[in-house]
Parts: C-alpha cells; sequence; structure tokens
C-alpha cells in the first residue's frame, strides 16, 4: 500500500486490514505489537461512535503510550452532544471529526516518531485538540497523551487550547478541572462546551367564533317531531360583535454558538383576519368584528354580515313584496299573492299561503308549512325545511326535509327526506338526484303518486327555462336587427347581444354540471326510494326504467340493479 493510499485509509475509514510497506513506514513503533494488543471495536450500530481501523494514526499513538503505562483504557471518540446536534447531522459530524482527527493524529505521530532509526523519541507535552461542529453549537476536546519525558495534560492547557479555538460561550468550567484527574482523560472526546440553538417564533393563529361550517342537519324529538323553529341556520350578531379573533406569533429566540455568535431566528408570521364585507379589524389589529348588526356567514375566504331584514308581522300590503340583498326574517305568514326574494336566507315563522312566490339564495325555513295552490312556488339555492307541504312548486339546489308532501311538484339536487311526524308523500311527483326516504308513498286509495330518481332536476329545469329564455331574447334580437338604423337600435343591440352572451355562457356551465352529474351515477349509483310502506299507485322512476306498483310494499328499498328496477 502507497504512502498516499495509507493516508486516504485513514482519513475516510477504510476497514481494510492490510499493514503499510516496512520500506514507506520502517518504524517498528508504527506497527502493533506482537503481543496482540487489542484494537478498538464498538458496535457498528452506534451512530454517535467513530470507528477507528486497527491502522488508524489514533491507534498507532495509543499503541505507543500503552508500551509506557500499563491498562491504558482503549481509545473512544462518541459525540456525546447533550442534544444539541440533529439525528441527521450526527453522520455528516463523524465524517468532520475522522477527518479532523486523523489530520490531528498523523501531526502528532510524525513528531513523536523519529524519522531516523537510533535517535532517541523527542519529549512531547500532551496536546489537547478541539473539535468544533460545523454549525459551530459544540464542542469537544480530546487530549493526545505525553511523549518521552512530556509533561502530563494541565488545567492550563486545556483551557488554553479553547482560547486558541475561540470556545467561550457554553463552556463547561470544570471540564479543565477534572480532566486531568480523569483515568480515561487520554483518546477520548470529551464534551466541552455547548451553544443555544434558535428557537424560531410559532406562527399565528386565528381562532373563530362562529363555524365556517354549519351543518343543515334536522334532529327529532322522542315524539319523532322536529323543530322547524330552532334550527338556527342563522348566525346572527349585532354591531361589534367578535367574529374571529388573532392569536400573535411568538418572536423567534436567537441562538448562540460556542464561539459566542449570536445565531438569528426567524419570527412567527402574522395570519391575515378573514376579514369580508360589514367587518372590520379593531385597532390593535387582533380582533375581527362586524361593523353592523345581520347575519354572519362564511364564504370561502373571510367572514362576511349579511343585513337582516326583519319583518316583525305578516308579509301583506303593510309591507309590499320583499327583495333583500341580504337575510329576511319573517315573523308572520307571506300571506296569498306576495312575493319574498332574498340573496341570503328566508326563514318565516308562519306559513307560506296560496298564490305566494318564495325564493332564497340560501336556505328557506318555513316554520308552519306551505298551503298553497298551482301558482305557488318556493325556490332555494340550497336548502329547504318546512313542516309541511301541499299543492306548490318547489325547487332546492341541495336537501329538502319535510313532514308530509301533498299533492306537490318538487325538485331536488339532493335528496328528500319525508321521514319525520306523518312522513308522507301523497300524490304530485318527487324528482330528486339520488334519495327519496318517506314513512309512507302513495295512498290507499291509490291514487298517482311519481318518484323520480337521478339527473339534477332542479339544474335540468333551470336548464330548460334558460333555453327558452335564449330562444326568446334571439328572436328579439332578429327583430332589432330588422329595424331602421339610429342610436337607440345600436344600444338596444349591444344590450341584447350582452343578455344572449351571458346567457349562452351560463347555459354552457349548466350542460358542464349535468354532464359531470351523469358521470358520477355511472362510477357511484346512489339512487333509490326508501320507504316503510309503498301503496299502489305509485310509479318509481330510476333513469330510463319505471316500474308501476300494483301491491303493498312493506319496509322496503327500490334501486336499479343490472338495468331493471327492483325492491329488496
Amino acid at each position: 500500500m502507497s504512502f498516499k493510499d495509507t493516508i486516504a485509509s485513514w482519513l475516510f475509514g477504510s476497514k481494510s486490514e492490510k499493514k503499510p510497506d516496512q520500506e514507506e513506514l520502517s518504524q517498528t513503533d508504527l506497527a502493533p505489537p506482537a503481543d496482540g494488543t487489542p484494537v478498538l471495536k464498538e458496535e457498528p450500530s452506534d451512530p454517535t461512535l467513530l470507528e477507528l481501523s486497527a491502522e488508524h494514526p489514533i491507534i498507532r499513538l495509543y499503541n505507543l503510550r500503552s508500551q509506557e503505562i500499563d491498562g491504558l483504557s482503549m481509545p473512544q471518540l462518541r459525540l456525546d452532544d447533550q442534544g444539541i446536534l440533529s439525528p441527521d447531522s450526527f453522520r455528516r459530524e463523524l465524517n468532520r471529526l475522522r477527518q479532523g482527527a486523523t489530520s490531528a493524529a498523523i501531526s502528532r505521530l510524525a513528531k513523536a516518531v523519529p524519522k531516523v532509526k537510533d535517535v532517541p523519541t523527542p519529549d512531547l507535552d500532551a496536546l489537547p485538540w478541539v473539535f468544533l461542529s460545523s454549525d459551530k453549537l459544540a464542542a469537544w476536546v480530546m487530549v493526545f497523551p505525553p511523549v518521552g519525558q512530556g509533561q502530563e495534560v494541565t488545567s492550563a492547557s486545556i483551557r488554553q487550547a479553547l482560547e486558541a479555538q475561540s470556545v467561550v460561550y457554553g463552556v463547561d468550567e470544570e471540564l479543565a478541572d477534572r480532566l486531568p484527574q480523569d483515568e480515561n482523560r487520554y483518546f477520548h472526546l470529551f464534551p466541552a462546551a455547548k451553544g443555544r440553538r434558535a428557537v424560531d417564533g410559532l406562527n399565528g393563529s386565528v381562532v373563530d367564533a362562529f363555524p365556517r361550517t354549519v351543518e343543515r342537519t334536522v334532529e327529532t324529538d322522542e315524539y319523532d317531531q322536529v323543530d322547524y323553529a330552532s334550527l338556527n341556520l342563522v348566525q346572527n350578531v349585532e354591531k361589534g360583535d367578535e367574529i374571529s379573533r388573532l392569536i400573535p406569533p411568538t418572536i423567534g429566540q436567537p441562538g448562540r454558538t460556542v464561539q459566542d455568535q449570536e445565531i438569528p431566528a426567524k419570527d412567527g408570521k402574522v395570519p391575515a383576519l378573514p376579514k369580508g364585507r360589514n367587518t372590520e379589524i379593531t385597532e390593535d389589529g387582533l380582533r375581527l368584528v362586524a361593523s353592523q348588526a345581520g347575519c354572519v356567514e362564511f364564504t370561502g375566504r373571510s367572514f362576511q354580515v349579511k343585513p337582516t331584514l326583519d319583518i316583525s308581522g305578516n308579509v301583506d300590503f303593510s309591507t309590499g313584496n320583499i327583495n333583500s340583498l341580504g337575510d329576511v326574517h319573517i315573523h308572520g305568514d307571506v300571506l296569498s299573492g306576495f312575493t319574498v326574494r332574498a340573496m341570503g336566507n328566508i326563514h318565516v315563522d308562519g306559513v307560506v299561503e296560496a298564490g305566494s312566490i318564495v325564493e332564497a339564495g340560501g336556505d328557506l325555513v318555513v316554520v308552519k308549512g306551505i298551503l298553497g295552490d298551482e301558482d305557488t312556488v318556493v325556490r332555494a339555492h340550497r336548502s329547504i325545511f318546512s313542516k309541511y307541504m301541499e299543492n306548490a312548486t318547489v325547487y332546492a339546489r341541495e336537501n329538502l326535509q319535510t313532514d308530509c308532501i301533498v299533492n306537490c311538484k318538487v325538485y331536488s339536487d339532493g335528496d328528500v327526506v319525508v321521514s319525520s311526524g306523518r312522513g308522507t308523500i301523497i300524490g304530485g311527483q318527487i324528482s330528486a338526484a339520488r334519495k327519496v326516504e318517506a314513512k309512507v308513498v302513495g295512498s290507499r286509495a291509490e291514487g298517482r303518486t311519481s318518484i323520480l330518481l337521478g339527473g339534477l332536476p332542479c339544474t335540468s329545469f333551470e336548464r330548460e327555462v334558460l333555453r327558452q329564455q335564449l330562444k326568446e331574447l334571439e328572436d328579439e334580437l332578429k327583430k332589432t336587427e330588422n329595424r331602421l338604423d339610429s342610436s337607440s337600435k345600436a344600444a338596444r343591440l349591444a344590450k341584447e347581444r350582452m343578455k344572449l352572451s351571458t346567457g349562452r355562457l351560463k347555459l354552457e356551465k349548466l350542460e358542464m354540471v349535468l354532464a359531470e352529474a351523469k358521470d358520477d351515477i355511472r362510477e357511484n349509483d346512489r339512487r333509490r326510494l326508501e320507504c316503510g310502506l309503498a301503496y299502489p299507485g305509485t310509479e318509481i322512476t330510476i333513469g330510463e326504467e319505471t316500474l308501476s306498483l300494483k301491491q303493498e310494499y312493506k319496509q322496503c328499498t327500490f334501486k336499479l340493479l343490472s338495468g331493471e328496477i327492483v325492491f329488496i
């Protein structure tokens, strides 16, 4: 083995046991003693221990010392860092320790072993060697023993070695005093100083006083009744009420190296309060409050307060028709012939009478029920909750919950649940995207009751209405184009073309939604009718298949299997 290969073996930990050529290292002092002095052996699984081969310079120095001193403990270079190093950094630090310790040992060995035969061994004092971690957060000391008549290690020499490496912070002051008396003071690695790791600040957080998602579910009591007056779908606030609170971030704590250099730390990030319409942040920046009374709603990115229109009595000639950009709370009834429209939720404590039109941009709650006629239309862009429904046309973009449906046309893009109270569906047509659940469907008189499952009934109806509106717009546009040129014609054409373009874009979006619904049915068919009793005269349609009941069915579920409607 060449001298170059030998040095590489020492530096990079070759496990070869081959000895150097005697011509290159002729000194007998460099060879292991013939009496078989043991070499360093430790379990290779210890990630903190540096393994040394029999040819390593530290082992050579150990062998030289053991010829002079009996009972010398084996070298042990263990990175005992008292928790300052991360687990992932041990391998990197061990490689640095191997290179540093090997270089120091080679230098020491060159001085301890004469290059010429018959030259007496020089006298060398014990030599403390300091090793610093790459991040300068820890320092260790290893002492090479004296050679010949050299002086043993002293407290002063240890302190001097630390000061030479500028190790002045977190120093173990007792180490220099106790190490000269330690029986294992040579060829062992001792923790000498410990820095302070920088601690980044914790990010701030936002605590909400109102839930961001309101669960739109109803619960029945022990009498199988639903209290529609206490659904609490509306989250009301007064001006100045707290909506969200900011938990401030913490300040980072700088660290310190053993060389007394500061390690910067990052402060925690300040999150943004979810400020929306009709809300404001307090002067201290810690609270989001309502700037006016209304209803709190989370819109996906922020909280907003919608103004609530409070009608203390009925909707009648004293109030006229209602149109609101926020929520509406009607403490009485919606009388016949009147219209209530709102961009938010509508809550009616009484009934919706015949000939009325009620349309909510959010949820609709009718505590006492809907008693309508063929002109009564009820629509919600989310869910509908009502005590009962009779002789009305009802549209729900999500789910519908009621105790009784009589002779209604119902279109729901979710589930229709009629399982509380009487739980009956009698007459009319119920179209639902997924599930219809009821205690009783149909009547003993065997009147026709139609249940249609699949698609998106409410969205499909909107598409047909939009198609009709687009056809009327196209006819109107053609009439306008045939008129004589004038400034009013140009303005009218621009307005009609804009409406037509907007309508076509909306139609394309509806077509995409309906196409996605078809794909969902193919992948996961959840269409079914669940009922405790189904009378003859009930007609069930799932997709393109229709089943007319000729007899009573009890505790049954109807669904589509292999292209046929079956009950289980």
